[in-house]
């Protein structure tokens, strides 16, 4: 009896390694799946050949735009001097808008004190590094940007009582290049809470000026 429950038990026990051999060599449930890390190749994604980043537009001296055009007034040609140091209140931006042989560009001019906007104007590229004043406008608090082939100019609307900081409103005007122009597409007139723009959101909005 001996010996034949110590057969019974090594067959057992050979069965037992069998089904847990088996379970291993298995690929969905054996007790262990994985496998020996780093056996399998990894795929690399590498740029193609010809892919390549959009080309910077050249930059242009934005000052000496301004300074040599007709266009812009006499007064803001003088009052257009360094803040500090050699940096002067003017943003630059460039985009597409008339389909010129370069990026169109976008210049607003501001105050050194408090960045309110004097003039914006659009300088279309006639090649060869040489610029046409195509859109030009000067007033406070003005302010142009370029949206999606769109020239889009902001002027901040002030009522008697208004601090520079807190306008009233604001008009936002679309404008779109047609016919060698720029010509008014849509415009947005909005109003905006006195009482949050007086810095005290407790206080009840002043009724409309006449």
């Amino acid at each position: 009896m001996t010996g034949r429950a110590a057969s019974a038990t090594t067959l057992v026990g050979l069965a037992a390694l069998g089904l847990f051999t088996a379970g291993c060599s298995t690929g969905g449930t054996g007790t262990r799946d994985e496998g020996p890390a780093g056996t399998q190749p990894i795929m690399q994604a590498t740029p193609s050949a010809d892919a390549s980043s959009p080309a910077r537009p050249p930059r242009v001296d934005a000052v000496a735009l301004l300074k040599g055009d007709p266009k812009v007034s006499e007064r803001v040609r003088t009052d257009l001097k360094p803040c500090t140091g050699s940096e002067y209140p003017v943003d630059t931006s460039y985009g597409t808008m008339t389909g010129g042989p370069s990026a169109d560009v976008v210049v607003n001019v501001m105050t050194c004190g408090d960045s309110v906007g004097v003039g914006t104007y659009v300088y279309r590229s006639r090649g060869s590094g040489s610029y046409e004043n195509v859109f030009a406008i000067e007033q406070p608090a003005v302010y142009g940007t370029i949206d999606r082939g769109d020239l889009v100019v902001t002027t901040q609307v002030y009522g008697q009582k208004d601090s520079v900081a807190y306008p009233s409103g604001e008009e936002v005007i679309t404008y779109r290049w047609t016919t060698n122009r720029f010509t008014e597409h849509d415009r947005v007139h909005n109003d905006f809470n006195r009482a949050v723009g007086n810095g005290d959101p407790g206080l009840s909005a002043e009724p409309a000026e006449n």
